[in-house]
């Protein structure tokens, strides 16, 4: 029920900031948490990287969304694509986080 609220409030203040990076990935997480709606919490992360492709976080995400579908092909490329743009960034943990999800999938 709560995280039914925090949908509601996170969709309210996207009706005023709906290019907002930050709310659009919440938003996914919550669609993920509350429902496991992996339909939802898809259209949500894609439309993250559609607004900024550079928001790594994003990857990670998406790759766990696939994995628990078993849809280890679709998982590890967007591990694959995470752990270029963290590279890029210089970004030593989730550089790390990248490589063990991508070991652990491909393992």
């Amino acid at each position: 029920m709560a995280n039914e609220s925090r949908i509601k409030q996170i969709t309210e203040l996207l009706l005023s900031e709906p290019n907002d990076v930050f709310l659009n990935y919440a938003l996914g997480m919550e669609y993920i948490v509350d429902s496991h709606n992996y339909f939802l919490a898809e259209t949500q992360f894609k439309k993250v990287v559609a607004l900024d492709e550079n928001y790594i976080a994003v990857y990670y995400q998406l790759g766990k969304l696939f994995e628990a579908q078993a849809k280890n092909t679709e998982a590890l490329n967007f591990y694959k694509t995470g752990l270029e743009k963290a590279r890029q960034q210089k970004n030593n943990k989730a550089i790390n986080e990248f490589g063990e999800a991508i070991f652990m999938l491909e393992d």
